[in-house]
C-alpha cells in the first residue's frame, strides 16, 4: 500500500465573475418577467457572485467537458506533463450528454495523444468525492501512480428561460404562494459553473506543499429517505420517482421533467442532522479528536445552512471555532460537485497552510441524502 497525496490543484472558472443584478441579463427572463422569487432565495443563500459558461444573449461559450479540460490543463507542468496521465477520473452532475460518458468527452478534449484510464461518476454533489476516491484507492493500491481526479458543473445551460417557459403554472403559484415558487425556483438562483482539479501521486512534492489523504468516507441514507433532488423524472405521491422514459414527449416540456428540481421541506429536515451523524461516525471510525481538526471545508449549497450546520456538529460532540471554518461560497457559487475542489485549491494555494495541520472535508448530496467526508494532513 502507497501513501497518497494531492500534489496540484487547479481550478477554471469561465468568463468572468457574475453578479445577482446581471443573472437575468444571462439565463433570460421567465415568460419575460423577472422572477419575483430571485430576491428572497438570493437573500437566503448569501451569494452574491457566480460563473457562467454563457455570453449575455444565453448562448454556451464552454461545453463541461471544456470546462472540466481547462482545470485538468492547470496542472501540467515541468513536473507532470499531460503525458505522464495514467488516469483521468472525472465526476458531475451536468455531463453534456446521456452518453458517452462525461470522463470520454473530457479525455478527447484534452488531445493527450495516448489512451488511458476513464472513470466517470455521476449524481450530484459527492460524484466530484466519488471521483476522487477512484483514484485515490488506486494509487494507494499501487495499480498506478499518479490520477487526475476532476468534479465540474455547467448547470447554467440548465437554467436559461427557454428551458422554463412551457411552465405556466409556475407564474400563477408565484402570485398565489411565494412558497411553492421559491421551491421551484430555489436552484436557479443557486448553481454557478466550473471545475477544479487535483493532481495526486504516491509521494508528496519536495520544497512544495502537498496534502496527504489519510481516508475518505461515504454514507448513504437512501434506505430511510425518500428523494429531496431530482431530473430526468417526477416525484409521485408515495415519494417514488417516475421516469422521463414512462411520459410522453409532449410532457417533457409541459412539466419540465428534465429541469433539476429541489423538495426543500425534506432538505430542511434532513440535509444538517444527516451530515452531523455521518461525520460522527466517521470520527469515531477513525478515533479522531476534533480539536485536532486545523481546517474546515464543508459544501454548502447555501448560505442558509451555514449557521445550523456548525450547530448540528456541535450538538454530536464536533465544535469547531468559526476561525477554523473555510467558505467560498458567497465569490463563487454552488458548483456542487466540483465545489470541494476549488475550495481545497483556493486553500491550498494561499500560503496559509502550514506542516502537520489536519484539513477536514464534508461533502452533502441531497439528492436521497449520501454524504462524504476526508481527512487530509498538511506535507
Amino acid at each position: 500500500m502507497y501513501d497518497v497525496f494531492i500534489t496540484k490543484a487547479s481550478t477554471y472558472l469561465p468568463n468572468e465573475p457574475i453578479s445577482n443584478d446581471e443573472m437575468e441579463s444571462y439565463l433570460g427572463l421567465v415568460n419575460n418577467t423577472p422572477s419575483k422569487a430571485r430576491a428572497l432565495i438570493l437573500r437566503n443563500n448569501k451569494i452574491k457572485t457566480r460563473y457562467y459558461a454563457l455570453d449575455k444573449k444565453g448562448n454556451p461559450t464552454h461545453t463541461n467537458a471544456q470546462i472540466t479540460a481547462k482545470a485538468v490543463e492547470g496542472l501540467f507542468d515541468e513536473h507532470f506533463t499531460k503525458e505522464n496521465m495514467q488516469l483521468l477520473s472525472c465526476g458531475t452532475s451536468s455531463a453534456d450528454q446521456v452518453q458517452p460518458s462525461h470522463s470520454s468527452m473530457v479525455h478527447g478534449e484534452l488531445n493527450i495523444g495516448k489512451s488511458i484510464e476513464i472513470n466517470t461518476a455521476t449524481g450530484l454533489c459527492n460524484s466530484g468525492m466519488n471521483a476522487l476516491n477512484y483514484g485515490f484507492l488506486n494509487v494507494k493500491a499501487g495499480i498506478k501512480d499518479n490520477a487526475v481526479c476532476v468534479g465540474s458543473e455547467r448547470m447554467s445551460a440548465w437554467m436559461t428561460a427557454d428551458k422554463f417557459n412551457h411552465e405556466t403554472e409556475n407564474l400563477k403559484l408565484l402570485e398565489e404562494r411565494p412558497i411553492v415558487a421559491f421551491k421551484r425556483e430555489f436552484l436557479r438562483w443557486m448553481l454557478s459553473d466550473g471545475a477544479g482539479a487535483f493532481l495526486l501521486e504516491n509521494k508528496p512534492r519536495e520544497n512544495e506543499t502537498s496534502l496527504k489523504i489519510e481516508w475518505i468516507d461515504f454514507y448513504s441514507y437512501a434506505h430511510e429517505i425518500e428523494a429531496c433532488m431530482y431530473s430526468g423524472c417526477e416525484k409521485q405521491e408515495d415519494g417514488s420517482l417516475k421516469s422521463w422514459a414512462e411520459y410522453p414527449a409532449e410532457e417533457w416540456l409541459n412539466q419540465s421533467i428534465f429541469a433539476l428540481k429541489q423538495d426543500t421541506k425534506i432538505l430542511d429536515k434532513y440535509i444538517l442532522v444527516k451530515g452531523a451523524e455521518s461525520l460522527k461516525s466517521s470520527f469515531d471510525k477513525h478515533q479522531l479528536d476534533p480539536e485536532s481538526i486545523d481546517h474546515v471545508l464543508a459544501h454548502i449549497s447555501s448560505g442558509y445552512f451555514k449557521e445550523g450546520l456548525k450547530e448540528e456538529f456541535a450538538n454530536v460532540g464536533l465544535d469547531f471555532p468559526w476561525e477554523k471554518w473555510f467558505y467560498n461560497l458567497s465569490e463563487v457559487g454552488n458548483i456542487g460537485a466540483g465545489s470541494i475542489f476549488i475550495a481545497v485549491e483556493q486553500l491550498l494555494n494561499s500560503g496559509n497552510l502550514k506542516k502537520g495541520e489536519k484539513v477536514l472535508l464534508c461533502v452533502p448530496e441531497s439528492g436521497r441524502f449520501a454524504y462524504s467526508c476526508a481527512l487530509l494532513t498538511v506535507c
